[in-house]
């Protein structure tokens, strides 16, 4: 259970639930120093906790034993709770609602009308009413793919040399790359291989979290489509996705990959030869990426990096967007009205940002053989006319005149 949990006495009323496991957020948050300013999107977190701004993020106080001795004492209260009770572990009350009296206001005509009944059923106790595992089963017999690649990747890892190798992918096979790329922190930390490269070529259909993860020296050329969570966390290497020669229709016009594409990436390149779903590049904080249409609330919450999006945007798009550089090819002219305008405004394209945009839609075809970016550049002065710049507004970004960021500016 989670939600609000903050103290001793809320463990114990979610173990007298049924709860087995809790979860703690914004309570963990106030330990390492959040002050609750409410302005998390804006960049402005005058803690240091939610900005990318350098010095703002030098004021963070928090460190790893604030949480620790925060759970010591609820842990603490716990114990003083179960003792009270009579008893000497959680394990002996989960499930016990019978220990729970409801405590239903009288003098409000809403409360009034609150039936606990059904939370309050006491359990059938002739059948285990809590987890006697030890451990989760795993939910497959196999041994996961990423070993099986892993074995063949491993010793060009140990040396930093170039590895090549193609594999078939199934949607049951989830993060792929999350390993290797684990492998490869490990030995060379999170900048990756120094010299060597692994490029693995793949087909088929990517699970959830496709390159996951990845980090400098992996390229993950997939052929096919890929689930959500393309590319979370990545902060390097390049990811590519494009349909199959076969593919008879428009890729611009037709869904390659899931949503969130992106989420909290720092750093790397993807290249994806079609439309992807919603919150594309929330989050991101430094990756760069190339598609050709997106859904609603892209480039959501994201403070860094370079988007290139060759086809349609929806809704909300740049909502809490406090940096970074979104390009969106528009000969419809639609993108002013599907931006967020509280938080990003579209700019006139300068000779620097001709120059990306040209050399964005060079390595897209190079990647994906993108029929559409091809025709762009095959009419390129055309066609610059039709992109439009968006970027974040300016108040939305830190002060950086100032000494001090303002709670609630």
């Amino acid at each position: 259970v989670d939600g609000g949990i903050k103290t001793g006495r809320d463990i114990i009323i979610g173990a007298l639930l049924g709860a087995e496991e809790f979860g703690f957020g914004t309570a963990l948050m106030v330990a390492e120093g959040c002050v609750m300013a409410r302005q998390c999107h804006l960049n402005t977190c005058p803690v240091g906790i939610t900005t990318q701004d350098k010095r703002l993020r030098e004021k963070f106080p928090g460190k790893p034993e604030h949480i620790i001795n925060y759970l010591k004492f609820v842990a603490q209260e716990v114990r003083q709770y179960l003792a009270d009770m009579g008893y000497k572990s959680l394990d002996e009350i989960i499930g016990r609602v019978d220990l729970l009296k409801p405590a239903i206001p009288t003098d409000h005509y809403k409360a009034k009308k609150l039936k606990l009944d059904y939370v309050l059923q006491k359990p059938d106790f002739s059948k285990p009413i809590k987890c006697i595992q030890d451990t989760n089963p795993i939910p497959q017999s196999k041994q996961p793919f990423d070993l099986e690649v892993l074995k063949d990747v491993l010793p060009a890892i140990e040396k930093d040399e170039n590895f090549s190798g193609f594999y078939v992918l199934r949607n049951t096979y989830r993060s792929f790359g999350t390993r290797i790329a684990h492998e490869i922190v490990k030995r060379y930390g999170d900048r990756g291989l120094r010299t060597g490269k692994l490029e693995l070529n793949l087909r088929g259909t990517a699970g959830q979290s496709f390159g996951a993860f990845c980090v400098p020296g992996m390229i993950l050329s997939l052929t096919g489509q890929a689930n959500d969570y393309v590319g979370k966390g990545m902060a390097g290497g390049v990811i590519i996705i494009k349909p199959p020669k076969e593919f008879k229709g428009e890729s611009h016009k037709n869904v390659i990959a899931g949503n969130t594409i992106l989420y909290g990436a720092t750093g790397g390149q993807v290249y994806i030869s079609g439309i992807v779903g919603e919150r594309f590049a929330v989050r991101n904080s430094g990756a760069t990426a190339v598609v050709e249409g997106v859904g609603d609330h892209g480039c959501e919450y994201m403070t860094e990096g370079t988007v290139l999006i060759l086809g349609k945007i929806g809704i909300n798009f740049g909502a809490g967007m406090t940096g970074g550089t979104a390009y969106i090819y528009d000969p419809e002219g639609e993108v002013d009205r599907k931006i967020n305008k509280s938080y990003v405004k579209t700019e006139a394209l300068e000779e620097e940002d001709i120059e990306e945009i040209n050399k964005l839609l060079l390595k897209h075809v190079a990647y994906t053989e993108s029929k559409i970016a091809k025709h762009i550049l095959d009419n390129f002065k055309e066609e610059i006319n039709n992109f439009v710049k968006v970027v974040a507004i300016e108040s939305k970004k830190p002060a950086l005149d100032t000494d001090e960021a303002v709670v609630g500016k």
